[in-house]
């Protein structure tokens, strides 16, 4: 390889690159949008449930159970109503997401030792939230009945009655359970994509749309030159982009990498050279650079967001969807951030995972180096 080619062509994409609007916006603005973004936005923790409550019996002790539900942090009560029909169209107009009706004579049915039930009314239009506000709920009233079941032992003068299993659950690993240590790690890998696929899936195409290309076969310059050339600069924005993401991370969301920080770089590298070949082969074989966005669009962002395990977890989606994910990158990069991130694990747990990246980078760049050579470089 001759690296003078190399380099007259790095700095030939460098100079268009500072030069197009378009690809320094998606290079530089994009990525930091989508940290703050999917920090702050999107999150999968459920807090402060909206709660609306109907209290038709009115009493003390129909109170000291509200009250105990508002004390928690998992729920809020932002209003007391007259009536369901009112409820009705707070949870209608969503307003709020949990409804809680207490008959009328509720107390008086509890001290006379009789059921004593309590409507709670859930809005499942969205199934993720329903559920895990639904296992809130009934943790409460396990905890509520607890609490009465031993007032009345007490008032009994019986001994306190010792259930046989005492769950003692600790959390490895993310203890606070906050989902932006899991997201951040997702953006990393959707960042890259955005840069080195999406980028990079046009320059190739604008040479033929431009007429260049004509130019470029007449040189002395072979295609592995060609593409190594076209590669660097985004590969720099890139890793630039990443490193950003990594420091913003640690600073606004407190996320810190328990292993090495050259284990990260290390994956990013060989992530990031799985994009850029991704993106070069797309745009080699498209030729155009509209279906070249487009054809990078659906072949690299969306897999990455969707069929990654980022957003949605992979054990939940069919075989068929499951299998497709073992072919998307950002697998196994996602996998590698996590277990730096959260885990803390070393590369003798991960080295399967880089494996994989190798290989697909290899294949990426042996088809890229072919395709090339096809069009006469």
């Amino acid at each position: 390889m001759n690296f003078r080619n190399v380099k007259s062509i790095a700095r030939k994409e460098y100079y268009h690159l500072i030069r197009d609007f378009r690809s320094l916006y998606l290079a530089f603005f994009i990525p930091l949008l989508l940290i703050f973004m999917f920090g702050y936005a999107l999150s999968l923790d459920v807090d402060n449930v909206e709660t609306v409550v109907v209290d038709y019996d009115n009493t003390p002790l129909s109170r000291d159970l509200i009250q105990r539900l508002d004390a928690s942090p998992y729920f809020e009560v932002i209003a007391w109503l007259p009536n369901t029909a009112l409820m009705t169209k707070y949870i209608d107009q969503a307003k709020a997401k949990l409804g809680i009706v207490i008959p009328a004579g509720w107390t008086r049915n509890m001290r006379a030792d009789r059921e004593t039930p309590v409507q709670f009314i859930l809005d499942g239009s969205d199934p993720n939230y329903a559920g895990i506000s639904r296992g809130y709920v009934e943790a409460f009233v396990q905890n509520y009945n607890q609490h009465m079941l031993v007032d009345f032992i007490n008032r009994q003068g019986q001994t306190q009655i010792r259930t046989p299993v005492e769950a003692r659950i600790r959390v490895w690993f993310n203890e606070e359970l906050e989902s932006r240590y899991f997201i951040v790690p997702g953006i990393i890998a959707v960042i890259i994509m955005i840069v080195g696929a999406l980028l990079t899936s046009l320059v190739i195409a604008r040479e033929y749309e431009n007429g260049t290309m004509e130019t470029i076969r007449s040189l002395p310059i072979r295609a592995e030159e060609f593409l190594t050339g076209k590669a660097i600069p985004y590969f720099l924005i890139a890793m630039m982009d990443v490193f950003v993401a990594v420091l913003m991370g640690q600073i606004l969301f407190h996320t810190i990498i328990k292993s090495s920080f050259w284990l990260m770089v290390l994956a990013s590298t060989i992530y990031l050279s799985v994009a850029l070949s991704l993106g070069l082969l797309i745009s080699t074989v498209t030729k155009s650079q509209q279906v070249a966005n487009q054809l990078a669009i659906l072949v690299t962002y969306l897999p990455s967001i969707l069929l990654s395990d980022f957003v949605f977890p992979v054990v939940n989606m069919p075989k068929v969807l499951q299998l497709i994910t073992r072919i998307v990158p950002a697998t196994y990069y996602i996998d590698i951030l996590n277990g730096l991130y959260l885990r803390g694990i070393g590369i003798q747990r991960l080295w399967q995972d880089y494996f994989i990246l190798v290989i697909m980078f290899t294949v990426l760049a042996t088809l890229n180096i072919f395709a090339l050579r096809k069009e006469g470089l």
